[in-house]
Protein backbone atom coordinates (compact mmCIF):
# COMPACT_ATOMS: atom_id res chain seq x y z
CA UNK A 1 0.00 0.00 0.00
CA UNK A 2 0.89 3.82 -0.95
CA UNK A 3 -0.27 6.79 0.64
CA UNK A 4 0.13 10.08 -0.48
CA UNK A 5 -0.75 13.02 1.28
CA UNK A 6 -0.39 17.32 1.05
CA UNK A 7 -1.49 20.32 2.86
CA UNK A 8 -1.15 23.64 2.67
CA UNK A 9 1.10 26.15 4.74
CA UNK A 10 -0.40 29.34 6.29
CA UNK A 11 -0.08 33.53 6.90
CA UNK A 12 -1.52 34.31 10.21
CA UNK A 13 -3.10 37.31 10.39
CA UNK A 14 -4.45 38.36 13.67
CA UNK A 15 -4.88 36.73 16.84
CA UNK A 16 -2.27 34.87 17.26
CA UNK A 17 -0.66 33.46 20.31
CA UNK A 18 -4.02 33.55 21.67
CA UNK A 19 -4.81 30.53 20.56
CA UNK A 20 -2.54 29.04 23.25
CA UNK A 21 -4.65 27.21 25.91
CA UNK A 22 -5.47 28.78 28.09
CA UNK A 23 -4.81 31.91 27.31
CA UNK A 24 -7.45 32.56 25.23
CA UNK A 25 -9.96 31.98 28.18
CA UNK A 26 -8.99 35.30 29.96
CA UNK A 27 -10.25 37.26 26.30
CA UNK A 28 -14.07 37.00 25.69
CA UNK A 29 -14.47 36.08 22.00
CA UNK A 30 -11.08 35.72 21.38
CA UNK A 31 -10.22 34.78 17.61
CA UNK A 32 -7.69 33.67 15.58
CA UNK A 33 -7.65 35.14 11.75
CA UNK A 34 -5.36 33.14 9.23
CA UNK A 35 -5.16 31.72 5.47
CA UNK A 36 -3.73 28.98 3.64
CA UNK A 37 -1.07 29.71 1.25
CA UNK A 38 0.16 27.47 -1.84
CA UNK A 39 2.73 26.16 -0.21
CA UNK A 40 2.84 22.60 0.78
CA UNK A 41 3.80 20.31 2.55
CA UNK A 42 3.64 16.51 1.34
CA UNK A 43 4.41 12.80 2.55
CA UNK A 44 4.24 9.16 0.49
CA UNK A 45 3.86 6.58 3.52
CA UNK A 46 4.64 3.00 1.99
CA UNK A 47 4.66 -0.67 3.37
CA UNK A 48 7.41 -2.86 3.41
CA UNK A 49 7.64 -7.01 3.12
CA UNK A 50 10.14 -6.67 6.42
CA UNK A 51 9.51 -5.05 10.21
CA UNK A 52 12.06 -1.73 9.46
CA UNK A 53 10.82 1.69 9.84
CA UNK A 54 12.50 3.66 7.29
CA UNK A 55 12.12 7.57 8.02
CA UNK A 56 13.16 10.28 5.24
CA UNK A 57 13.31 13.77 4.59
CA UNK A 58 13.86 15.06 1.43
CA UNK A 59 13.96 18.98 2.32
CA UNK A 60 16.59 18.23 5.15
CA UNK A 61 18.36 15.62 3.41
CA UNK A 62 18.20 13.02 6.08
CA UNK A 63 17.00 9.38 6.72
CA UNK A 64 16.79 7.10 10.24
CA UNK A 65 16.31 3.32 10.16
CA UNK A 66 15.20 1.26 12.60
CA UNK A 67 14.51 -2.39 12.44
CA UNK A 68 10.89 -2.52 13.64
CA UNK A 69 8.86 -0.35 15.68
CA UNK A 70 9.96 -1.51 19.20
CA UNK A 71 13.22 -0.48 18.16
CA UNK A 72 12.04 3.14 17.51
CA UNK A 73 10.13 3.50 20.45
CA UNK A 74 13.11 2.49 22.36
CA UNK A 75 15.08 5.38 20.49
CA UNK A 76 16.42 8.12 23.00
CA UNK A 77 16.52 10.68 20.39
CA UNK A 78 15.55 10.81 16.99
CA UNK A 79 17.03 12.71 13.76
CA UNK A 80 13.62 13.41 12.54
CA UNK A 81 11.66 13.68 15.77
CA UNK A 82 8.17 15.00 14.00
CA UNK A 83 7.94 11.38 12.44
CA UNK A 84 8.77 9.26 14.54
CA UNK A 85 6.83 10.51 17.01
CA UNK A 86 3.75 10.40 14.76
CA UNK A 87 4.63 6.39 13.65
CA UNK A 88 5.00 5.91 17.47
CA UNK A 89 1.40 7.26 18.23
CA UNK A 90 0.07 5.56 15.39
CA UNK A 91 2.12 2.29 15.50
CA UNK A 92 1.63 0.84 12.47
CA UNK A 93 1.56 -3.23 12.56
CA UNK A 94 3.95 -3.54 9.85
CA UNK A 95 7.28 -2.03 8.79
CA UNK A 96 6.71 1.40 6.73
CA UNK A 97 8.62 3.44 4.59
CA UNK A 98 8.18 7.52 5.14
CA UNK A 99 9.27 10.16 3.22
CA UNK A 100 8.36 13.86 4.22
CA UNK A 101 9.06 17.14 2.19
CA UNK A 102 8.56 20.52 2.54
CA UNK A 103 7.86 23.96 0.49
CA UNK A 104 8.12 26.43 3.68
CA UNK A 105 11.97 27.16 3.83
CA UNK A 106 13.10 26.32 7.81
CA UNK A 107 11.67 28.72 10.68
CA UNK A 108 10.25 30.66 8.16
CA UNK A 109 7.07 31.24 10.65
CA UNK A 110 3.77 29.77 8.16
CA UNK A 111 3.39 27.04 9.95
CA UNK A 112 5.73 24.54 7.98
CA UNK A 113 5.72 21.53 10.70
CA UNK A 114 1.95 21.80 11.57
CA UNK A 115 1.20 21.40 8.13
CA UNK A 116 3.39 18.40 8.19
CA UNK A 117 2.19 16.88 11.19
CA UNK A 118 -1.68 17.29 9.26
CA UNK A 119 -0.36 15.91 6.29
CA UNK A 120 1.81 12.57 7.82
CA UNK A 121 -0.64 12.43 10.64
CA UNK A 122 -3.70 11.86 7.89
CA UNK A 123 -1.76 9.52 5.90
CA UNK A 124 -1.10 7.39 8.93
CA UNK A 125 -4.69 7.52 9.94
CA UNK A 126 -5.30 6.29 6.88
CA UNK A 127 -2.28 3.35 7.00
CA UNK A 128 -3.40 2.74 10.59
CA UNK A 129 -7.43 2.92 10.12
CA UNK A 130 -7.74 4.75 13.29
CA UNK A 131 -10.89 6.66 11.73
CA UNK A 132 -10.17 9.12 13.81
CA UNK A 133 -12.36 13.01 12.14
CA UNK A 134 -9.98 15.64 10.74
CA UNK A 135 -10.39 17.63 13.90
CA UNK A 136 -9.10 14.92 16.57
CA UNK A 137 -6.34 14.42 13.97
CA UNK A 138 -5.68 17.77 14.56
CA UNK A 139 -5.55 17.32 18.46
CA UNK A 140 -3.27 14.20 17.79
CA UNK A 141 -0.95 16.67 16.01
CA UNK A 142 -1.26 19.41 18.68
CA UNK A 143 -0.29 17.36 21.26
CA UNK A 144 2.02 15.09 19.78
CA UNK A 145 4.46 18.90 18.59
CA UNK A 146 4.28 19.61 22.33
CA UNK A 147 6.10 16.73 23.35
CA UNK A 148 8.71 17.44 20.69
CA UNK A 149 9.26 20.83 21.27
CA UNK A 150 8.35 20.04 25.04
CA UNK A 151 6.08 23.91 25.34
CA UNK A 152 2.52 24.53 25.13
CA UNK A 153 1.61 24.45 21.57
CA UNK A 154 -1.37 26.85 19.65
CA UNK A 155 -4.39 25.26 17.89
CA UNK A 156 -4.74 27.96 14.86
CA UNK A 157 -1.92 26.77 12.85
CA UNK A 158 -3.64 23.20 11.81
CA UNK A 159 -6.79 24.64 10.12
CA UNK A 160 -5.39 26.12 7.21
CA UNK A 161 -3.89 23.24 6.83
CA UNK A 162 -6.89 21.26 7.73
CA UNK A 163 -9.58 23.07 5.35
CA UNK A 164 -7.67 25.68 3.05
CA UNK A 165 -8.95 29.22 2.41
CA UNK A 166 -9.36 32.27 5.35
CA UNK A 167 -10.50 30.63 8.16
CA UNK A 168 -11.58 32.36 11.84
CA UNK A 169 -10.75 29.86 14.82
CA UNK A 170 -13.25 31.04 17.73
CA UNK A 171 -11.39 29.68 20.30
CA UNK A 172 -14.29 29.31 23.27
CA UNK A 173 -15.36 27.57 27.04
CA UNK A 174 -16.88 24.89 24.67
CA UNK A 175 -14.16 24.29 22.50
CA UNK A 176 -12.48 25.66 19.21
CA UNK A 177 -14.85 26.44 16.13
CA UNK A 178 -13.30 26.90 12.22
CA UNK A 179 -15.39 29.37 10.47
CA UNK A 180 -14.62 30.25 6.49
CA UNK A 181 -14.23 33.80 5.98
CA UNK A 182 -15.93 34.24 2.32
CA UNK A 183 -13.94 36.36 0.75
CA UNK A 184 -13.05 36.89 -2.69
CA UNK A 185 -9.24 34.90 -2.78
CA UNK A 186 -7.74 37.20 -6.02
CA UNK A 187 -8.62 40.18 -3.96
CA UNK A 188 -6.46 39.17 -1.50
CA UNK A 189 -3.32 37.19 -3.90
CA UNK A 190 -3.68 41.02 -5.48
CA UNK A 191 -2.51 42.54 -2.30
CA UNK A 192 0.01 39.82 -0.25
CA UNK A 193 3.61 39.60 -0.85
CA UNK A 194 5.23 37.49 1.65
CA UNK A 195 8.35 37.29 2.11
CA UNK A 196 11.32 35.36 3.76
CA UNK A 197 14.08 37.11 5.67
CA UNK A 198 16.70 34.30 5.86
CA UNK A 199 16.41 34.24 9.51
CA UNK A 200 15.20 31.10 10.86
CA UNK A 201 13.25 31.62 14.22
CA UNK A 202 12.42 29.06 17.33
CA UNK A 203 8.68 29.72 17.35
CA UNK A 204 8.45 27.28 20.69
CA UNK A 205 10.80 29.54 22.86
CA UNK A 206 8.87 32.70 21.53
CA UNK A 207 5.47 31.89 22.21
CA UNK A 208 6.27 30.20 25.71
CA UNK A 209 8.35 33.55 27.24
CA UNK A 210 5.09 35.35 26.34
CA UNK A 211 2.75 32.72 27.50
CA UNK A 212 4.45 32.45 31.05
CA UNK A 213 4.20 36.33 30.96
CA UNK A 214 1.11 36.44 30.44
CA UNK A 215 -0.02 33.67 33.05
CA UNK A 216 2.44 35.05 35.87
CA UNK A 217 0.31 38.21 35.51
CA UNK A 218 2.28 40.70 33.25
CA UNK A 219 0.10 43.70 33.26
CA UNK A 220 1.47 45.13 29.69
CA UNK A 221 1.35 41.69 27.80
CA UNK A 222 -2.19 40.87 29.33
CA UNK A 223 -3.09 44.75 28.02
CA UNK A 224 -1.45 43.85 24.67
CA UNK A 225 -3.17 40.89 23.83
CA UNK A 226 -6.54 42.35 25.09
CA UNK A 227 -6.08 44.75 22.66
CA UNK A 228 -4.67 41.84 19.80
CA UNK A 229 -8.03 40.15 21.04
CA UNK A 230 -10.35 42.72 20.14
CA UNK A 231 -7.89 43.76 16.71
CA UNK A 232 -8.69 40.00 15.18
CA UNK A 233 -12.34 40.41 15.75
CA UNK A 234 -12.26 44.17 14.18
CA UNK A 235 -10.24 41.89 11.16
CA UNK A 236 -12.64 39.61 10.74
CA UNK A 237 -15.40 41.48 10.38
CA UNK A 238 -13.44 43.97 7.92
CA UNK A 239 -12.40 40.68 5.59
CA UNK A 240 -15.69 39.59 5.78
CA UNK A 241 -17.03 43.37 4.37
CA UNK A 242 -14.36 43.33 2.11
CA UNK A 243 -12.83 46.18 3.67
CA UNK A 244 -9.47 46.70 2.61
CA UNK A 245 -8.26 50.10 3.90
CA UNK A 246 -9.36 48.79 7.61
CA UNK A 247 -8.02 45.58 7.12
CA UNK A 248 -4.67 47.54 6.37
CA UNK A 249 -5.05 49.62 9.67
CA UNK A 250 -5.24 46.52 11.50
CA UNK A 251 -2.37 44.65 10.05
CA UNK A 252 -0.57 48.07 11.28
CA UNK A 253 -1.91 47.75 14.90
CA UNK A 254 -2.08 44.35 15.52
CA UNK A 255 2.29 44.80 14.38
CA UNK A 256 2.65 47.85 16.74
CA UNK A 257 0.82 45.71 19.59
CA UNK A 258 2.55 42.57 19.02
CA UNK A 259 6.32 43.57 18.80
CA UNK A 260 6.07 45.19 22.33
CA UNK A 261 5.00 41.35 23.79
CA UNK A 262 8.83 40.39 24.29
CA UNK A 263 12.36 41.48 23.33
CA UNK A 264 13.55 39.10 20.32
CA UNK A 265 9.57 39.34 18.26
CA UNK A 266 10.89 42.05 15.99
CA UNK A 267 14.64 42.18 14.16
CA UNK A 268 16.63 45.50 12.67
CA UNK A 269 16.23 43.84 9.35
CA UNK A 270 12.09 43.69 9.92
CA UNK A 271 11.51 46.82 10.78
CA UNK A 272 13.91 48.17 7.62
CA UNK A 273 11.28 46.13 5.67
CA UNK A 274 8.32 47.29 7.41
CA UNK A 275 9.57 51.17 7.00
CA UNK A 276 11.06 51.13 3.90
CA UNK A 277 7.82 49.76 1.94
CA UNK A 278 5.03 52.26 3.22
CA UNK A 279 5.58 54.70 0.43
CA UNK A 280 5.90 51.93 -2.01
CA UNK A 281 2.19 50.72 -1.41
CA UNK A 282 2.57 48.56 1.77
CA UNK A 283 -0.75 49.08 3.94
CA UNK A 284 0.48 47.51 6.67
CA UNK A 285 2.65 44.46 7.83
CA UNK A 286 4.05 42.37 10.45
CA UNK A 287 5.84 39.00 10.89
CA UNK A 288 4.47 35.17 10.47
CA UNK A 289 3.89 33.33 13.52
CA UNK A 290 5.85 34.20 16.80
CA UNK A 291 8.15 36.47 15.50
CA UNK A 292 11.97 36.89 15.75
CA UNK A 293 12.91 36.19 11.84
CA UNK A 294 11.27 34.13 9.17
CA UNK A 295 8.89 35.34 6.76
CA UNK A 296 6.84 38.76 6.77
CA UNK A 297 3.58 39.28 5.78
CA UNK A 298 2.51 42.86 3.90
CA UNK A 299 -0.33 43.66 2.51
CA UNK A 300 -0.26 45.99 -0.09
CA UNK A 301 -2.93 49.06 -1.96
CA UNK A 302 -4.20 47.19 -5.21
CA UNK A 303 -1.90 47.68 -8.15
CA UNK A 304 1.52 47.85 -5.66
CA UNK A 305 2.12 44.17 -5.24
CA UNK A 306 4.96 44.28 -8.19
CA UNK A 307 6.58 47.70 -7.10
CA UNK A 308 6.93 46.65 -3.38
CA UNK A 309 8.21 43.18 -4.12
CA UNK A 310 10.95 45.15 -6.43
CA UNK A 311 11.67 47.06 -3.56
CA UNK A 312 11.71 44.59 -0.72
CA UNK A 313 14.10 42.49 -3.54
CA UNK A 314 16.51 45.07 -4.01
CA UNK A 315 17.49 44.95 -0.13
CA UNK A 316 18.93 41.59 -0.75
CA UNK A 317 15.50 39.39 0.85
CA UNK A 318 13.81 36.63 -0.89
CA UNK A 319 9.80 37.19 -1.89
CA UNK A 320 8.39 33.95 -2.08
CA UNK A 321 5.32 33.64 -4.41
CA UNK A 322 2.26 32.69 -3.07
CA UNK A 323 -1.66 32.88 -3.32
CA UNK A 324 -4.74 31.77 -1.35
CA UNK A 325 -4.93 27.66 -1.03
CA UNK A 326 -8.45 26.84 -1.22
CA UNK A 327 -8.17 23.53 -0.15
CA UNK A 328 -6.57 21.71 2.82
CA UNK A 329 -5.46 18.43 2.74
CA UNK A 330 -5.55 15.61 0.61
CA UNK A 331 -4.78 11.81 0.78
CA UNK A 332 -4.62 9.38 -2.08
CA UNK A 333 -4.27 5.79 -1.20
CA UNK A 334 -2.91 3.20 -3.34
CA UNK A 335 -2.80 -0.73 -2.90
Amino acid sequence: MKITAKAPCRVDLAGGTLDIWPLYLYHPHAVTVNFAVNRYTSCTVQTRTDTKIVLRSRDLKSEEVFDSLAALQAAKKYKLPLAAYLVKFFAPIAGIEVETFSEAPAGAGISGSSSLMITLASALNKLTRRSYSLEQIREVAQNVEAQIIQVPTGCQDYYPAMYGGVSAIELRVDGLHRKAIPIDFEELNARTVLVYTGEPRNSGINNWEVTKAHIDGDKQVFQNFSKIAKIAVRMRAALENGDWQETGKLVREEWSHRRKNAPGITTPLIDSLIESTRKAGAMGAKVCGAGGGGCVFFLVEKGTKERVSELIGKQGVEVLPVTVAPRGVSVTVKT
